[in-house]
Order: structure tokens, then sequence, then C-alpha cells
């Protein structure tokens, strides 16, 4: 990652025109929120997978033709994501594993929620990319990339409670900024 705030529209751009690392950087910002959207609808971890899965296929095959009309790339997903929901639980009722799953995926997206969520995404990108180097580096693996405190700390060569005291007042700052924007 670099030190300026993800630009989806060159991204998309980039990976409509063929570009596999481009695909990958929109891979890696955003399989885990639309993993924990699927999760949320799909209710179990697997068919969370395998709905994360199927949304970046589609993304995959419709890029070429993709418009973006915001700046992220993240509410497009989440319809995609939403649908491949549907899909799984409709095919997991029809082979009787569930009769009344349908009824548990809202009908409507909530557009509001998705603009405040999407200008919380853009403040907590913009808070990060104020940060110093050593705090974003340790921002990207623990928190977009998974790392535990003792792989970060063996990859940036320092100690593990400097990663864990570092992560610990970074996620404190994210928070505030997170519920500053939230707030009206």
């Amino acid at each position: 990652m670099t030190d300026d705030v993800i630009d989806d529209r060159a991204l998309v751009a980039r990976a409509a025109g063929g570009s596999d690392a481009a695909y990958r950087e929109l891979y890696r910002a955003y399989a885990r929120p639309v993993y924990w959207m699927a999760f949320g609808l799909v209710g179990n971890a697997p068919d969370a997978e395998d709905v994360v899965q199927e949304t970046f296929v589609v993304a995959w095959r419709k890029i070429p033709s993709l418009r973006l009309e915001g700046s992220s790339l993240l509410p497009w997903l989440a319809t995609v994501c939403r649908l491949q929901a549907q899909n799984r639980l409709r095919a997991r009722r029809r082979h009787g594993a569930h009769d009344a799953l349908d009824d548990e995926i809202p009908s409507a997206v909530d557009v509001e929620a998705q603009v405040v969520q999407a200008q919380t995404v853009s403040a907590i990108l913009a808070a990060v990319s104020h940060l110093g180097e050593l705090d974003r580096e340790i921002f990207r693996l623990c928190a977009a990339e998974g790392y535990g405190y003792a792989a970060a700390a063996a990859t940036l060569g320092v100690s593990h409670g400097t990663v864990r005291n570092r992560l610990s007042r970074i996620r404190s700052r994210m928070r505030a900024t997170a519920m500053e924007t939230e707030t009206p």
C-alpha cells in the first residue's frame, strides 16, 4: 500500500485493461469487508467464503464494462455480494437445508448507511495516510492483512511490544475518526 488513499477509479480502469496487479490490489482492499457482509447474510463461514469467491469472479468478469459512479468500489461489490448470497441461500433451500432463509436477507439496500460507511472508510484511509511510515505498515500488516503481532514484528524488524502498543494507539485513533464521521 502506498502513502495515498486507494484510488478505486484508477485501479478499476487498470484492472479493466487487464492488469492482474490492479485486480489483486482491489481484492486485497475489499476481500475482508465483502467477507463480513457475506457472513452476515449467509450466517456461516464456509458459505461466506464461497460468496466472496463468487463475488470476485463476477467482478473479474464485469470489471471491463464497469463504470464506477462513486470513488469506492465497495458499494458495487456489496450489491454483487448480496445477490450472490441470495443465490447461495436459494440453493441451500432447494437442497432442503433451510426453508425460510430468503426472509433473512433485506429486500432493499440502505443507501444512507452505505454512504455513511463509505465516508467512514474514506476518513479512516485518510487518517492512515497521515500516520508515520512504521505505523502505516503496522496498520497494513495487522489490520488489513491479518498478521499477528509476532509476524508483523518479525516482518518489520521491531519488537512484539512495539507492534502491540502502536497498533493499540492506531486503533484508538481510527475508532475516534470513525465515530466523528458517523455522528451527525
